[in-house]
């Protein structure tokens, strides 16, 4: 591709961890520093900062964003630290598309951190592809400046680039940038969607590796495999059946309601697989959806039911007492928690399944599995306990 002249250095950052190559191995980085102490009262953090590359060529790469966003989540639901449950949060940029304005670098900011996961896949499936110039460098560089990263110590920092052109185009050296985000904690872990070699020789690993990142490859074309499990049925009835034990309440609670039920559909889409993974969120803390939600919004101390207005409830509880409402919301509580258990349940049963029927099958070279090769290692050189 050719490059572009002027461009200012103001932009965004997106969806990563693919490439491709004859391996997903990942080339890691040691642990830089041990893990810092911090106090009772924090709740540890993982924050992800995910860049993708939207050009022309990367439809299979965001294919298989779309389809392993909630494995590599779940991966994080019953992390801790110092017997802490974690919070996620999850940024989002797209780089090297045309449709946006060359003098932003061709770089955006579709999310900045979040915990509201349904936005995270809403975004990645409203994502599409256009030629333009590819820009490492300038999209790191907007991601630091722009998201607001965590100070607390021991906090797991981490930015995902993936992308096919080599590192170095554009009009900031990566380098510089790299050291940067070293200096502030923030580990950089590079995915090129090409040969290792060619990844190698284009900067992609010495970006990782400035940033105390690892550096990966994938086949962003490789359908993403799915292997069906006795369970299977179970967990997309509960999937559904969970959905009903939501109350939409205030101004989000609608949107937020028609939202849920768009990512199950878009999981489905995508593949058969994510729908599972996503059934599986379901059952965690990590889905927690307060802002629209009545059911989390109690449980997490976000809103007091009395004060709730009755015009910001829905129909069938606006003519309730506050007994009567307090009463619906506990019931609603229990059987989600109820579907929760059943579905932890089930997980563990599919998990087992399935190392049976992959016993003598290689690792697969997928997206989410290149991802926490580097995560869990960058998790532990912090302290994080993962499953």
């Amino acid at each position: 591709m050719t490059k572009t002249a002027t461009l200012m250095a103001v932009a965004a950052t997106a969806w990563s961890a693919l490439a491709s190559g004859s391996t997903g191995a990942v080339t890691k980085a040691p642990c830089a520093t041990p893990p810092m102490i911090r106090t009772a009262a924090q709740a540890p953090r993982v924050q992800i900062a995910l860049l993708l590359d939207t050009s022309g060529s990367m439809n299979g790469l965001i294919d298989q964003a779309r389809s392993q966003l909630w494995s590599v989540v779940n991966e994080f639901a019953a992390a801790r630290r110092d017997g802490q449950a974690v919070e996620l949060q999850v940024a989002l940029y797209e780089y090297g598309n045309d449709r946006i304005p060359a003098p932003r670098g061709y770089v955006r900011q579709v999310l900045p951190f979040t915990t509201d996961l349904d936005r995270v896949s809403e975004e990645l499936f409203a994502l599409t592809t256009s030629g333009g110039e590819e820009y490492c460098g300038l999209v790191i560089q907007t991601a630091l400046d722009e998201l607001r990263w965590s100070t607390s110590p021991g906090d797991l920092k981490a930015v995902f680039i993936a992308g096919n052109e080599p590192f170095s185009q554009g009009p900031v050296d990566f380098r510089r940038v790299s050291a940067r985000a070293h200096a502030r904690d923030i580990a950089v872990n590079t995915i090129h969607c090409g040969p290792r070699l060619v990844g190698e020789r284009t900067g992609w690993s010495e970006g990782a590796r400035l940033a105390d990142g690892t550096f990966g490859v994938l086949d962003q074309d490789r359908a993403v495999a799915y292997v069906p499990a006795p369970q299977d049925e179970e967990i997309a009835r509960l999937s559904g059946a969970i959905n009903e034990t939501y109350i939409p309440y205030g101004a989000e609670g609608t949107a937020g309601q028609a939202r849920q039920k768009a990512q199950d559909s878009n999981a489905s889409s995508a593949n058969r697989g994510a729908s599972i993974s996503r059934a599986f969120t379901k059952a965690t803390g990590l889905y927690s959806n307060s802002v629209w939600d009545l059911v989390d919004a109690v449980n997490n101390k976000k809103v007091d039911l009395d004060s709730v207005k009755a015009a910001e409830l829905p129909p069938a509880l606006q003519k309730l007492t506050p007994d009567q409402r307090r009463a619906v919301v506990k019931e609603k509580a229990e059987e989600r928690a109820r579907i929760q258990a059943r579905l932890q349940e089930l997980e563990k049963d599919r998990k087992a399944y399935l190392a049976q029927v992959r016993r003598a099958e290689a690792a697969p070279d997928t997206l989410d599995a290149v991802m926490m090769q580097g995560l869990r290692d960058q998790a532990a050189c912090r302290g994080f306990a993962l499953q």
